[in-house]
């Protein structure tokens, strides 16, 4: 990941009303945890994970808008799949891909 390409992320993410909590490595984690980003092999192409255990009831809304500001700064926000947040030792998280 770039910094051009995670500054690209947050512009489209504000412009949807969303902020960054953390980027590690090829992910980008969100403020609220529904969904949370993931980088792909090429540059203007982004994962959107969704948490398993997240209320869809606004979940589809807030993607939608998601995909359509990243249309606009020439980003492709694509779904990918789910996953779930554990908590592992010494206050780490682990993330399972479903």
């Amino acid at each position: 990941m770039s910094t051009r390409e995670l500054g690209q992320v947050r512009e489209t993410l504000t412009a949807a009303g969303m902020d960054i909590s953390y980027a590690y490595e090829d992910l980008v984690f969100l403020e609220h945890n529904g969904f949370l980003l993931q980088f792909s092999d090429h540059p203007q192409h982004v994962l959107i994970h969704v948490n398993a255990e997240a209320d869809t009831g606004g979940l589809n809304a807030a993607l939608t808008l998601l995909q359509e500001k990243a249309a606009a700064s020439d980003l492709v926000f694509n779904r990918g799949g789910r996953y779930r947040l554990h908590e592992a030792d010494e206050g780490n998280i682990q993330i399972e891909f479903l």
